[in-house]
């Protein structure tokens, strides 16, 4: 059940319409610790973190079972830092600053300890950089999943290229998808994408839940109505560690346990926006879970009686 999560473990300062957060721990790997951790252990994390990062952060991924031998710590340097503004949809936002730090020098080292890991989720980063883990790992995982963006296509599309013939399973949202393939039908859009190398394509449709696409088949996922949604940030990456904990938890990779896989990630992702960075995550549990999940069932399930 060995897991690699590669990604930023970062600060973050957030505004919504509902509220506004200080500097709070966030970053991509960190999400997907949280949230894949509630299925499987340990997490083999490969990171980059200042000396500004909290101890008592870095403590509380180590008690969830995350393993940070990977994690390399920079004492006289910074942690990446993002702040953003989001609009009254939740869905588009505005960069107000980044900070790269730590981050635009990161060449992951990947420890003896993580070789051999079953699976391995490449949460967004340089392509390069995504390149770089994989080519260190002597044998190759069951499964690579990567999660990229806009921003790769728009500045370092022959990285990404060369990655995506590595894959198995792709993340994006739908303008990304749209963008990749130069396609507007995301059917098409992901016809076009798997010639590119991913034999799974996962489209996230924020509020409007997700799509799985395998060869000809296809699998949607809704969002869970909520009643409140105080910030969106994360949400992504805490629906990739959810759907790769599952993965890694149950060791099957069929198109049918990614559906489960799916549910299970969106499950993740509706906890997440409830409250502000991982406030959420830190205090969910697994009836909590399973309960959520129950409800994502009970909201697509119905029996109809064609006459």
């Amino acid at each position: 059940m060995s897991l690699i999560v590669v990604g930023s473990m970062a600060f973050d300062a957030i505004e919504t319409p509902f509220g506004k957060s200080d500097k709070i721990v966030g970053g991509a790997a960190t999400y997907i610790a949280w949230s894949a951790s509630n299925f499987s252990q340990p997490i083999n994390q490969i990171s980059v973190v200042g000396g500004d990062f909290p101890n008592e952060e870095l403590k509380a991924l180590k008690g969830r079972g995350v393993n940070l031998d990977g994690v390399q710590i920079k004492p006289d340097k910074k942690s990446f830092f993002w702040s953003g503004r989001y609009h009254l949809d939740m869905n588009t936002r505005d960069t107000l600053e980044t900070q790269l730090n730590v981050l635009g020098e990161f060449d992951p080292v990947v420890p003896d300890s993580f070789q051999g890991s079953e699976f391995l989720m490449l949460g967004n980063l340089a392509p390069s950089v995504q390149l770089s883990v994989i080519a260190q790992l002597k044998n190759r995982p069951k499964l690579i999943v990567l999660d990229t963006m806009n921003f790769w296509m728009e500045s370092a599309m022959e990285d990404l290229e060369k990655v995506l013939k590595q894959v198995d399973v792709l993340m994006v949202n739908d303008s990304e998808a749209r963008q990749l393939s130069a396609q507007f039908s995301l059917v098409k859009a992901a016809k076009e994408i798997m010639k590119m190398g991913p034999k799974y394509l996962i489209i996230k449709k924020g509020e409007h839940g997700a799509l799985l696409f395998h060869e000809n088949q296809v699998f949607f996922a809704p969002a869970l109505p909520l009643e409140e949604v105080f910030d969106p940030t994360g949400a992504g990456d805490t629906f990739a560690g959810g759907f790769i904990g599952h993965i890694a938890h149950t060791r099957d990779i069929s198109f049918e346990n990614m559906k489960t896989g799916i549910i299970v990630g969106s499950a993740m992702a509706s906890f997440c926006v409830e409250k502000f960075g991982t406030t959420r995550l830190r205090e969910i549990s697994r009836a909590d879970i399973d309960i959520r999940i129950q409800q994502f069932v009970d909201l697509v399930n119905f029996d109809i009686a064609l006459v």
